[in-house]
């Protein structure tokens, strides 16, 4: 023991400055990862009696976000396309939170008539919706159209929620006080007793870049992935989700918008009133609202 002792006393002696430097970047690097971990939620709600909806919630933050709700004994539906993955999550959901009480039901956000489909779904077998968490989305995906002949990433990631929000929104009415989340949105209205929040989750390692990874040169690919390790975990990009889902401090606030489990303000054109009127009423018109 003496001697290991030794040996490593005389290695730091003789490389005194390149082990400052290793032990400075390591220090520092975990300082960086921990930061840009964010903040984490610290509610310990119960939602017992509860039902939460989430799309998307097959991989990533969604499925986090789906034990956590189940942990606090909600029933949970997870809202899919895919219906082998969204099957083969939920049972990983039930057997990490305990909780059986967590269903699969088919969603295509690409099609408007998928949407319409899970709405009457959940209307049907639902006798409540307490928490609405619109959090599925594709990102940089090639020149794709939806079913209703919509480019892709605008169907999915507004158009699809947008409706089936709307749809859904009688029954969170009757289920006061409910909440609808949106990851990366924005809500422009709500309905009596209903709040909304809408949310940034950070650079997380999901599966939402899955586009564009394989699009770059291989060298790009090796430059980039030091950088992957201090993208958020999966884990860590669901705090601030369940954080405006669940956190008491929020039941009276609504419409705005958070990052790390903290509010902020959203970007100038987030804050354009008139904006927002003319994308609603398009919305609307669009998804067949009017």
């Amino acid at each position: 023991m003496q001697d290991c002792t030794k040996a490593v006393k005389e290695f730091v002696e003789e490389h005194y400055t390149a082990v400052t430097v290793v032990l400075v970047t390591s220090v520092g690097l975990f300082a960086l990862r921990r930061w840009l971990a964010g903040g984490v939620c610290r509610s310990k709600a119960r939602l017992d009696g509860k039902t939460v909806l989430i799309t998307g919630a097959n991989t990533g933050i969604g499925k986090e976000t789906a034990v956590d709700m189940a942990k606090r004994g909600a029933r949970v539906i997870l809202a899919c396309r895919d219906m082998g993955r969204a099957n083969k999550a939920a049972d990983e959901v039930r057997k990490r939170s305990g909780n059986g009480n967590v269903v699969v039901k088919m969603l295509d956000l690409a099609s408007l008539e998928s949407v319409r489909a899970l709405a009457k779904d959940v209307h049907q077998t639902e006798e409540r919706l307490d928490i609405l968490i619109n959090n599925a989305g594709i990102m940089m995906c090639p020149q794709w159209k939806t079913e209703d002949g919509f480019e892709m990433q605008f169907g999915v990631n507004h158009l699809g929620h947008f409706l089936l929000t709307n749809l859904l929104l009688d029954l969170l009415k009757k289920s006061t006080p409910s909440r609808i989340v949106n990851v990366s949105s924005l809500a422009h209205e709500t309905g009596t007793g209903v709040t909304t929040y809408a949310l940034h989750p950070g650079v997380i390692r999901t599966e939402l870049g899955r586009h564009i990874f394989p699009s770059l040169p291989l060298w790009k690919r090796i430059l980039f992935m030091p950088f992957f390790l201090l993208f958020k975990t999966p884990w860590q990009g669901a705090q601030t989700t369940i954080y405006c889902a669940v956190d008491e401090s929020l039941k009276n606030a609504s419409g705005l918008y958070y990052s790390d489990c903290a509010l902020k303000e959203a970007a100038p054109q987030g804050r354009d009133d008139a904006a927002a009127r003319r994308l609603w009423d398009l919305s609307v018109s669009m998804v067949g609202l009017a």
